[in-house]
């Protein structure tokens, strides 16, 4: 599967969940982002001494370009797949597949940051949630109770209790 052979917008909305446009000026962003990435790690090769080949060396793997690199990673999360039909889809190993999503995700989730289109996931203070939300007048939180292993000691039952009583099934026949 490659870029190139992408018909339409509907097919590219199917794969990635954008449109050519939208995926072009993504792609265009990515690409700031990635190589910016690339000479931090070279950088830091150097001065680790790791380094052995100058920039550019070495085999060119199965994505060469930005837009291989950025299509593959986002039909990964779109369409969720695992690693043996994510690494037949696009020619190359699982363990090769695995290896460059965890190498371009966090570049494309900085990308995705710095353009705001990402919502901000964990605040360290009040005053840093209120500033995220600067504007905003009322903020609906959804969750999801999980189970609670209760206490024997009453007190500490009480602060967990959430209210609601035990539903009852009956038997029906």
């Amino acid at each position: 599967m490659q870029y190139k052979n992408v018909k339409d917008d509907r097919q590219m909305r199917a794969l990635t969940g954008l449109t050519v446009s939208q995926f072009e000026i993504l792609r265009q962003e990515f690409s700031k982002d990635y190589k910016k990435w690339q000479e931090e790690a070279y950088q830091d090769g150097i001065s680790k001494g790791t380094r052995q080949r100058r920039p550019g060396g070495g085999a060119k793997g199965k994505l060469p370009t930005m837009t291989d690199k950025l299509f593959f990673t986002l039909v990964y999360l779109k369409t969720y797949p695992t690693f043996d039909v994510l690494s037949t889809q696009f020619n190359m190993s699982r363990s090769k597949s695995n290896e460059n999503i965890h190498k371009l995700m966090p570049v494309l989730a900085q990308t995705l940051i710095r353009l705001g289109a990402i919502p901000h996931r964990g605040f360290s203070s009040a005053e840093e949630m209120k500033k995220a939300f600067k504007g905003i007048d009322k903020i609906l939180i959804d969750v999801t109770e999980r189970l609670y292993r209760r206490s024997q000691d009453d007190k500490k039952q009480r602060e967990h209790f959430s209210g609601k009583k035990n539903i009852i099934h009956s038997k029906t026949q």
